[in-house]
């Protein structure tokens, strides 16, 4: 692969991986801004980043459609613009934290690999609409995405899926994305066109779409078919992976989570503690509680922002600890009643890490 005519690539991320160019922010920065600022958007690639001119890109439509299309995003743009604040997280967020416990496979990510932007576009919904979908009522229909504009890693495209109903509802936001904060979509993160799809994943959200395929079946591709999947906690090589991948689920949404930023002392009693929680699949995040004595008592955070039900929470407490060093703890509760757990599952893919998340003073 050929990563030499990549554009330049933001200053302010931790690198973790050069070819491909795979970084994130420091959490602190983070959680200083409710909506992220595109120097400090993680960049996760498979492949190099290619630049493409925007007149000259089309996106084609086919599958059980009425007709294939193609759209130019001139022609995107024809139809009603509609924008949604969602957060974007990637699946591996906090994996080096799993990988303490024991080795796992992929980027060594900390825990700044989301980011909570305002998408502007097109509502799949409209387009699929406009050009007839054909439905099968014997068999589950997707919306497969894929990018032929990059070569990847494992696979000759990036590919991905989600559920036909998804893609069709009124309440999910789907978008077919042509801005990031008001600004069109850099070549970094995916223009001229990504997918957004609130609530999934990050491997959901295919950059520099190019192809949307109405199927039958999930998308063939290897990172929707054998990776992005939690195997069971005894398989621990890919050798032993071969027989689960077509056991374990395609991950959509990630599990409820917090994650403790920033912490300082105010007073020689008293801590600051600032960070983000994002939520499940379950409702959004109702309550976030930090504690300096492992648990033993918990301090209610406030909640200083949450935009929708498909952005990040960002939070902060004040919390009591003469001690002059120690660990602070955080939680998060959903509106379903679901409670962050205290430990997590490991998995050899190191991915949906949520346990309470912890940070020194």
């Amino acid at each position: 692969m050929d990563f030499s005519n990549e554009p330049p690539h933001s200053k302010a991320l931790i690198v973790q991986s050069q070819a491909p160019f795979n970084a994130e922010p420091p959490v602190s920065a983070l959680v200083e801004f409710q909506v992220t600022p595109e120097d400090i958007v993680y960049c996760r690639n498979h492949g190099p980043v290619r630049e493409f001119v925007e007149d000259e890109y089309a996106i084609t439509f086919n599958g059980a459609v009425e007709k294939e299309t193609k759209f130019s995003v001139p022609d995107l743009k024809k139809f009603p613009k509609a924008t949604v604040t969602a957060v974007l997280q990637c699946a591996g967020n906090r994996r080096q934290e799993m990988g303490a416990i024991k080795p796992v496979h992929g980027v060594n990510w900390l825990d700044g690999v989301l980011a909570n932007c305002t998408w502007g576009g097109v509502r799949l919904r409209d387009v699929l609409e406009h050009i007839g979908v054909q439905t099968n009522s014997n068999n589950p229909m997707h919306v497969c995405f894929a990018s032929y504009a990059t070569p990847c890693q494992d696979d000759t495209y990036y590919g991905a899926s989600v559920p036909l109903e998804k893609a069709m509802s009124l309440e999910d936001d789907v978008l077919l994305a042509y801005e990031m904060n008001d600004e069109p979509l850099s070549a970094e993160h995916g223009g001229p066109v990504r997918v957004i799809v609130p609530g999934y994943l990050g491997a959901r959200w295919v950059k520099w779409l190019d192809n949307v395929n109405v199927s039958t079946q999930e998308s063939p591709n290897f990172y929707q078919q054998r990776d992005y999947r939690i195997l069971p906690p005894h398989v621990e090589t890919k050798e032993q992976a071969k027989d689960y991948w077509p056991k374990c689920p395609s991950m959509a949404a990630l599990p409820l989570n917090s994650v403790v930023a920033t912490v300082y002392r105010l007073s020689p009693s008293t801590l600051f503690v600032k960070g983000y929680a994002v939520p499940g699949d379950a409702g959004n995040v109702e309550t976030v509680e930090v504690t300096a004595d492992q648990g033993a008592t918990w301090v209610p955070a406030q909640i200083t922002y949450q935009e929708g039900k498909w952005s990040w929470t960002l939070w902060e407490a004040e919390v009591e600890s003469p001690a002059e060093t120690g660990r602070v703890f955080c939680r998060a509760t959903d509106s379903s009643g679901n409670v962050q757990k205290r430990e997590g599952e490991w998995n050899m893919r190191g991915v949906a890490y949520s346990a309470w998340s912890s940070r020194t003073w």
